[in-house]
């Protein structure tokens, strides 16, 4: 026990639309096949938000009200709720400040976050510096995105992969040697020709033309973001393991960011941690973006035991990429 405050994962929420979009449903739609998508990719079905008028929030005010029943938690001792997403509901206001106000979370105040995948570690290391400044006592941090919204459904190379979900993680401090230990995060903004989405943005505003030109959808070159992200996602969470002395026997888990099963592979070989390790759902949520790491947290929560090292590893489009060292601070009852 030492006097330092360190921020701790104390509770998980999850929530995944009823809709379930099979690889042989896409078939139906796009020039693809169930054994193409599955060999390349590990997708076998996603999660698809259906409905009218009905975006992220939706997601993430149902996993933060999963979240605080499973920790009888009072939505009003909230102190912050941080929101990582690419697909807000609208440009502004933030979604965050629409769930706050949707789970009864009063007194908090709220923002959203935008890092592409790695928005969520983005967002737990931003919400655990507002713990351990010792000014906050309770933070949620979300991830989710609606996917569905902003895929072209007649491009095989980007709607295959990605699916809609949301999660979160309640943050809160201790002395104990538990939470968060560690983080090492990173961005290089000349990868943002390899993935983006070209309009919507200031620079290029909606317009009948850019609506014309399909420019409201997810633009990727596949090849280009794999070599960044293997190489990148790798390193990193190899690299927080190393400087706290993590041999591959030290790690319960490793929490890869769910993009592409290839991608996994890779980081979990450079960290050298053997499959039975790794946390993986990508077969049945697909890409959710924001929403993996929480969504496997939420997955596998009964699974972890308190003292438990995780290495939590993400890449994302622009590129941000980081890897974070999580003690696990709890057994699930």
């Amino acid at each position: 026990m030492s006097n330092k405050i360190r921020a701790a994962i104390t509770g998980v929420g999850g929530y995944v639309p009823d809709y379930i979009l099979t690889n042989k449903e896409l078939e139906t739609m796009v020039d693809t096949t169930d054994e193409w998508i599955t060999t390349r990719t590990g997708v076998r079905e996603r999660r698809i938000l259906k409905g009218e008028n009905v975006g992220v929030s939706v997601m993430g005010i149902e996993a933060v009200k999963d979240m605080l029943r499973k920790t009888k938690t009072d939505p009003k001792e909230i102190d912050l709720i941080i929101f990582s997403t690419i697909t807000a509901d609208m440009t502004f206001p933030a979604t965050a400040n629409i769930v706050a106000t949707a789970v009864g979370a009063v007194n908090a105040f709220s923002y959203d976050l935008s890092a592409a995948c790695s928005g969520f570690i983005y967002g737990l290391a931003t919400g655990t510096s507002f713990i351990e400044s010792g000014k906050y006592k309770k933070v949620v941090v979300i991830g989710g995105d609606k996917m569905s919204a902003i895929l072209d459904y007649t491009d095989r190379s980007t709607c295959i992969i990605f699916g809609d979900g949301a999660g979160c993680a309640l943050l809160e401090p201790t002395t104990e040697e538990v939470g968060v230990m560690d983080s090492l995060l990173r961005s290089d903004g000349s990868g943002e020709c390899y993935l983006h989405m070209k309009a919507g943005g200031s620079r290029m505003p909606a317009s009948k033309e850019t609506v014309e030109k399909r420019l409201h959808f997810v633009y990727q070159e596949g090849a280009a973001v794999f070599k960044f992200a293997v190489t990148n996602m790798a390193d990193v969470a190899a690299q927080v393991a190393e400087r706290n002395k993590l041999t591959a026997r030290d790690i319960q888990w490793l929490v890869p960011h769910q993009a592409n099963k290839r991608i996994i592979d890779a980081t979990a070989s450079r960290v050298g941690v053997d499959e039975k390790h790794v946390m993986m759902n990508i077969d049945r949520y697909g890409n959710t973006t924001n929403g993996t790491i929480p969504l496997l947290l939420w997955d596998y929560e009964k699974k972890l035991r308190k003292g438990d090292n995780l290495i939590i590893a993400a890449f994302g489009g622009g590129f941000t990429w980081g890897a974070i060292y999580v003690r696990w601070a709890y057994d699930t009852p």
